[in-house]
């Protein structure tokens, strides 16, 4: 896999209802992840989406998720840019330029589904979602 540039859509409860809807206009095939399956199976969230990936036969690439508990929700600034991919040198190396002079809300990391993720808001309000994942093959 390369790396790929992707939005990445914050929902208020109904990113379930919302990827689905995406997927009917685009078609493509449409992952769903759950609070639950990543290991909070009991929590009130558990049904919620902690990441759905919707690809297309177009070659476009949408993500999105349910906003967590503890985090805000805000319509209008509700989105991220995602890099990910399985070049970690590349992908790090993308990390250390973005996250100049940025807030850090997630330092890359080694995270609960596997991969090495960190999100940050750069100095011009972008707020940006670095996933390194293992690679294919």
């Amino acid at each position: 896999m390369t790396s790929r540039l992707n939005p990445y859509i914050s929902f208020d409860g109904d990113a379930r209802q919302a990827m689905e809807f995406y997927k009917g206009i685009f078609g493509g095939t449409l992952a769903l992840n759950t609070f639950g399956e990543a290991g909070d199976a009991t929590a009130p969230h558990a049904d919620k989406i902690m990441h759905a990936l919707l690809d297309t036969p177009r070659g476009f690439t949408l993500m999105g998720a349910d906003t967590p508990p503890g985090m805000d929700y805000t319509p209008g600034t509700n989105f991220a840019v995602s890099v990910s991919g399985d070049d970690d040198a590349e992908l790090r190396g993308y990390w250390e330029k973005l996250s100049v002079g940025s807030t850090v809300s997630v330092p890359l990391e080694k995270q609960m589904w596997g991969d090495v993720f960190g999100m940050c808001t750069d100095r011009f309000g972008v707020t940006w979602m670095v996933n390194i994942g293992e690679p294919q093959g």
